[in-house]
Order: C-alpha cells, then sequence, then structure tokens
C-alpha cells in the first residue's frame, strides 16, 4: 500500500472521530498517531488533509450539498461523508494531485471502509463534481501531457 494512501486512512480515522465526538482536529490527530505506525511523510500528509478538510469544510460540504442532490450531509454515513471530503479538498486545493487520482483514491478508500454501495455512491458524486468544473479537466490534461 502506497504511503499517500495510508495517509488518507489516517485523516480519514482523524475527520471521522473529529465528526461523531465533536473532537478538536489537533487532538484527535494526536490520538491517531498512537494507533497508526506510520513513517514521517504519511503522516505529514495525514495532518496536511485533516487541516485542509477542517479549514475548508464549508466550501467543501457546499460543493457536495450541490452534488448529492437527494442527499443531504448529515444523512450521509460519516464514513461516505469524510472520505468525500478528503477527495473534494484534494480536487480543489491541491493543484499537484490530478483530481481521477483523487476520485480514483475515495473509491478505494470506500470499498474498504464503507458499505457496499459506498464506492458506486462516492464515484458518482465526485464524478459530477469533476464534470461541472472545467478546471479539473484542464488540471488533468496538464498531467496527462506530462508523462
Amino acid at each position: 500500500m502506497g504511503t499517500r494512501r495510508q495517509a488518507r486512512e489516517m485523516a480519514l480515522q482523524v475527520l471521522y472521530q473529529m465528526d461523531l465526538n465533536r473532537m478538536a482536529p489537533d487532538r484527535a490527530f494526536e490520538l491517531a498517531c498512537t494507533c497508526f505506525e506510520l513513517p514521517k511523510e504519511p503522516r505529514a500528509f495525514a495532518k496536511i488533509l485533516v487541516d485542509g478538510v477542517h479549514a475548508h469544510q464549508k466550501d467543501i460540504d457546499r460543493h457536495l450539498a450541490s452534488a448529492s442532490e437527494h442527499w443531504r450531509l448529515d444523512r450521509m454515513s460519516p464514513v461516505d461523508r469524510n472520505i468525500l471530503r478528503i477527495a473534494l479538498y484534494e480536487m480543489l486545493y491541491r493543484d499537484d494531485i490530478p483530481p481521477r487520482v483523487s476520485i480514483n483514491e475515495a473509491i478505494e478508500l470506500a470499498k474498504r471502509f464503507g458499505s457496499q454501495d459506498s464506492g458506486a455512491f462516492i464515484n458518482g458524486v465526485l464524478d459530477k463534481i469533476y464534470r461541472e468544473n472545467p478546471t479539473f479537466s484542464d488540471r488533468s490534461e496538464n498531467e496527462a501531457g506530462k508523462m
């Protein structure tokens, strides 16, 4: 398993704790560090994801609410909701990560931690956001041109 995937898994655990227990980001991250034996680099990336989702959560949730027409955020499973938040944070605020990579990683997280239907649900929501935002496809084309 790649170090970034491990970092995303840790970030998911932290965001889940924050969501369910109303825990502060630093406290939730500190608690997760006692459970995850991650090297320095993936741990640092997990912290970036947690802090980024926390800092931009209102904007991220606004995008998610718009894209998931028949699902209010509070009706989504906490696992699905936080996987979507991580992916959308990467898509909106991390130009170094191609949007399709974020979508694929979110689907893999959903398969591992979500319900039987989570992968398809997350793919549908993120794909809709991807298709409706032309800057994402521009970034993907630029990344493909670099290969």
